[in-house]
């Protein structure tokens, strides 16, 4: 077969791939729409990168339609020789256009029809849309709107605001959106609100909630630590929840991340302790989740074994020993060191004799004298080695003690 010559002025500088969506920059050099807008969003001095002439922060790309013609044409004419034909490129979106959608939402009448448009927008994957919307006040706008239905106690709408702003959201840039997050607990308050929904779920509930943990999860990366010591049982029991209805894999790990960022201040342990999260972590991780969901648990259970309550719950669970100790060497190193934290601590601090006998009687010595024998970290057989001497007088008589005792350095 003869060698096709493809035009250069087909040709993108940058990609130098044929052009899809050919645009044209101020100093009239042409790129491919992917590339160049890829180049500006990762260079720091916006220029153009053929002639290096600087170029405004809001510089317009504007379609080149003649040679998108030309190299659509271009393509029909090779399709026997085996080039693929070039798609219609998408309208583009522009910022005043988002504009009115939404200050349609201010419009009772115009309000569904403007929430259905810029979901539509949000979940095309366009990084340009999802630019333009942010550009045009979309975050904030959602925000407001879902503020707006927790005072109202409207849940009607909700799940497309949700959806909107787990789409356009960039809690790292938003400045405008931190302010409002921060400046009252009205917004966490109104996730909180969606989480508490009828348990008597139907779809468009469990939707609901998926959303609003996933957008919960953004909220904790940016709300102020005045705010996370303000947090209340009603917020721990609606994360709770999310984790024990099973709504999906991404709302499950986004919970547990939630209440991670919760853990480092005592009063929240306590309070997620009493909302009944140490029992819900065991049952978790008694059914085997994937390796992450399982390190989550793990990290969790460590910190909340941290307060005597929070010991006191995982001992009352008839697995809970068990299963701490079947974990080590089963999962991954973060597990190993967390789980082993755990015993640590009801070895120091709650290890009554029944306790001493039930970790012995569930193999969770004989899985301490294992790490010893496995090729873990020093810190880790450190951690061990004090477990095992602290209570050697009331295990003495376990096989794997004995052994342990014999080999162990003098």
């Amino acid at each position: 077969m003869e060698e096709i010559k493809i035009p250069e002025y087909f040709i993108c500088p940058i990609s130098l791939q044929i052009m899809k969506d050919p645009v044209t920059v101020l100093t009239g050099i042409t790129y491919d729409r992917e590339s160049i807008e890829q180049w500006f969003s990762t260079t720091h001095d916006m220029s153009c990168p053929v002639t290096k002439q600087a170029l405004p922060r809001d510089n317009g790309l504007t379609p080149n339609h003649t040679l998108r013609r030309l190299i659509q044409q271009w393509c029909k004419e090779n399709a026997t020789n085996g080039v693929g034909l070039i798609p219609i490129p998408k309208l583009t979106l522009n910022k005043i256009c988002v504009s009115g959608l939404v200050q349609d939402l201010g419009v009772s009448h115009l309000q569904a029809n403007a929430l259905k448009k810029l979901e539509a927008l949000a979940l095309d994957n366009a990084q340009r849309n999802r630019r333009s919307m942010g550009e045009a006040g979309v975050t904030k706008a959602m925000v407001l709107f879902i503020v707006r239905c927790y005072k109202e106690g409207a849940q009607r709408s909700v799940l497309e605001a949700l959806r909107i702003l787990h789409h356009v959201w960039s809690v790292a840039d938003d400045h405008e959106v931190k302010l409002i997050v921060n400046g009252s607990n009205d917004f966490l308050e109104s996730l909180t609100w969606v989480l508490g929904c009828d348990p008597e779920m139907d779809n468009h509930a469990i939707l609901m909630k998926s959303e609003a943990i996933l957008v919960m999860k953004m909220a904790m990366e940016v709300i102020t630590a005045s705010q996370l010591e303000r947090l209340n049982l009603e917020f721990f029991k609606n994360i709770v929840m999310v984790s024990k209805e099973k709504i999906s894999q991404e709302a499950l790990k986004s919970a547990l991340h939630v209440l991670i960022e919760a853990c480092p201040w005592g009063r929240n342990r306590m309070t997620m302790v009493e909302s009944g999260a140490i029992f819900q972590l065991i049952e978790l991780a008694l059914a085997r989740p994937e390796r992450h969901i399982t390190e989550l648990i793990f990290n969790l259970l460590a910190n909340l074994c941290g307060c005597a309550d929070g010991r006191a719950q995982l001992l009352k669970h008839a697995g809970g020993i068990a299963l701490v100790s079947k974990r080590i060497l089963r999962v991954s190193p973060a597990t190993d060191d967390r789980a082993v934290h755990i015993l640590s601590l009801i070895a120091m601090f709650s290890a009554t004799h029944e306790v001493l006998l039930e970790m012995l009687l569930v193999g969770a010595v004989s899985k301490l004298c294992m790490v010893m024998q496995a090729d873990c970290t020093a810190h880790l057989k450190k951690k061990v080695k004090g477990i095992l001497r602290l209570h050697s007088n009331v295990w003495n008589n376990s096989p794997c003690i004995a052994v342990y005792l014999e080999t162990r350095p003098r």
